[in-house]
C-alpha cells in the first residue's frame, strides 16, 4: 500500500526519477506536492507531475518508483483541466536539479486558477495560502483568467459564468 507523501518522500522520488533521466527534461509538480514542498501542508495523497518533453523512459520508470517508494504519482497539470495559461513555463519556480531532470513548481497562477475552477475547500484554501505567501497577486491572477476566459469552450465541462463567479469569490473583484 502506498502512503501519504511528505516532503522527504517527494524528494526521494525526485532523486530516483532524476537518476533515470537519460536526456535533459523538466518535471513540473502541481497540487498537493507543491503545497507540501512549499510547506503549507505536511502531506499529500499523491504527487501530480508533468514531464517536458515527454519521455518514454521516465514514464516507464514511474510505476516501479511508485511501488518501491510507496508514493502515488499521477500525470496531471492545470492544462489538463483549464486552458493553458500564457507564460506558465517562464513563471514556473525552480526547485532543484537531479541528474538530467530539473524540477519545478508548475506556475502558481495556473495552479490557482485550476484550483478555483475545481472549487473544493482544500483547493480554495491552497489559493489563499498562495496569496498570503506572495506566490500570486490577485490583479495578475485576474489578468491571466481573462487571458484564458475566451478559450474555455475547449473545456465543455466548465461553465464560464460559474468559473468567473468562483474567481471573483476567491480573489475579490477585478481591479480596473
Amino acid at each position: 500500500m502506498r502512503e501519504l507523501a511528505d516532503s522527504a518522500r517527494i524528494r526521494r522520488f525526485m532523486r530516483a526519477l532524476g537518476e533515470r533521466a537519460d536526456a535533459e527534461c523538466r518535471v513540473y509538480f502541481t497540487g498537493g506536492a507543491t503545497a507540501v514542498l512549499e510547506g503549507w501542508r505536511q502531506q499529500t495523497i499523491d504527487a501530480d507531475i508533468l514531464v517536458v518533453p515527454d519521455s518514454d523512459r521516465l514514464m516507464q520508470a514511474i510505476p516501479g518508483l511508485k511501488e518501491s517508494l510507496r508514493i502515488n504519482v499521477e500525470i496531471a497539470s492545470p492544462a489538463h483541466f483549464i486552458p493553458e495559461v500564457p507564460g506558465w513555463q517562464e513563471r514556473s519556480r525552480f526547485i532543484e536539479r537531479q541528474g538530467k531532470a530539473s524540477f519545478y513548481h508548475y506556475d502558481f497562477y495556473a495552479q490557482a486558477l485550476a484550483k478555483i475552477e475545481r472549487g473544493e475547500q482544500k483547493d480554495l484554501g491552497d489559493v489563499q495560502e498562495m496569496i498570503a505567501r506572495g506566490l500570486i497577486a490577485r490583479a495578475k491572477a485576474w489578468d491571466l483568467f481573462r487571458a484564458i476566459e475566451t478559450k474555455l469552450y475547449h473545456f465543455p465541462a466548465i461553465d464560464p459564468t460559474r468559473f468567473r463567479r468562483a474567481v471573483h469569490d476567491a480573489l475579490g473583484p477585478p481591479s480596473t
